[in-house]
């Protein structure tokens, strides 16, 4: 019989398919190949074709800006989804409510390198994507426009990247996002009854039994949700509570690039290099310090396609249990996985 299973944080259900559940090649997919080969607006040489960059990592303080010789770059996006000058001006249209579409939408191009990615990257490479997005979330909350900052990545087509050149996107919003509101309130009732993080309890109780953890550091742990809406959906947490990923000791984020990158190697591997969406979840700007919510990024490879029932119901059907999920990573041998070039 197939599993109805409930999200203990914001109380989504979804069906998980347990007498017929889908092994990695079981799925029918679109794979995330870099190809190279055409013009790309992101590699070096080209930095004339993008917007002026507004943050750059250079092994070299005398380097220029937009010149080559970078080893990350931070650009507003070309075509953004909202528009950094102006005021939010809200106001009433009849029973309706609008407001201009302000906020921030900028373009990490995370390495130089077109044919690399987050999971073959030297870890220091991706320990600098992580140091972006914290650099770039501390300048953009000091906006009182903004109520939150989303970072996301989109890898592979499949999974809406319109580019393959090695990017992440932080959009900053004047209100908070639904998905992560629900997160939020979820977290508040049960802190209000138990007096305790769900996100710790969640840890501390899945470290116990351990068959839905995935991978796990010092400082990181990687589970398969028990609740998970994809297959081979998994989420990175902090161990210790943390509310807000820029607030993080410095020391974490070595760890968390090595858990980053040995995750998405370990799903390049078991999945044969599928497409996937990478989200941070993090505390809204104005209470970024609490006690209830625990940042996190969630990884969903684009296994599946949402579909009307999807839709219609707002919650999700999983053919592959999360424990056989985890048990497929944690087992997957990455040792043969080694950086571009090296």
């Amino acid at each position: 019989m197939p599993e109805l299973r409930k999200d203990p944080i914001t109380g989504r259900w979804v069906i998980i398919s347990t007498d017929r559940s889908k092994r990695p090649s079981d799925f029918s997919r679109e794979r995330a190949i870099i190809k190279g080969g055409q013009f790309c607006p992101f590699c070096p040489g080209n930095e004339s074709k993008t917007p002026p960059e507004i943050l750059a990592y250079r092994s070299s303080e005398n380097g220029k800006r937009d010149t080559p010789g970078w080893n990350l770059r931070i650009i507003p996006n070309k075509f953004p989804a909202l528009g950094i000058e102006g005021h939010l001006d809200r106001q009433a249209d009849g029973m309706f409510d609008k407001m201009n579409g302000i906020g921030a939408h900028e373009v990490v191009i995370e390495t130089p390198n077109h044919m690399e990615h987050l999971a073959t990257m030297p870890v220091k490479q991706v320990e600098d994507v992580l140091w972006a997005f914290r650099d770039r979330i501390l300048d953009l909350k000091q906006d009182r426009r903004f109520k939150y900052i989303l970072v996301f990545k989109n890898h592979g087509e499949a999974a809406g990247a319109s580019l393959e050149h090695p990017h992440s996107q932080l959009i900053a919003l004047p209100i908070l996002p639904k998905q992560v509101v629900e997160e939020l309130e979820g977290a508040k009732r049960y802190f209000a009854n138990k007096e305790r993080c769900i996100f710790c309890d969640i840890i501390r109780q899945e470290m116990e039994t351990r068959v839905r953890i995935a991978a796990e550091n010092p400082d990181f742990v990687t589970i398969s949700p028990y609740a998970a809406r994809f297959p081979f959906e998994t989420w990175i947490l902090p161990k210790r509570h943390e509310s807000a990923f820029e607030n993080s000791p410095r020391n974490f984020y070595e760890n968390l690039a090595r858990m980053l990158r040995n995750i998405l190697a370990k799903a390049l591997h078991v999945l044969d290099s599928p497409a996937y969406n990478l989200v941070l979840h993090t505390s809204p700007i104005e209470e970024n310090t609490n006690d209830y919510y625990h940042w996190h990024l969630e990884i969903m490879p684009k296994l599946t396609k949402t579909a009307g029932f999807e839709w219609g119901t707002g919650f999700y059907i999983n053919p592959t249990p999360p424990e056989e999920a985890a048990k497929f990573l944690r087992e997957a041998s990455v040792e043969e996985l080694q950086p571009v070039g090296s």
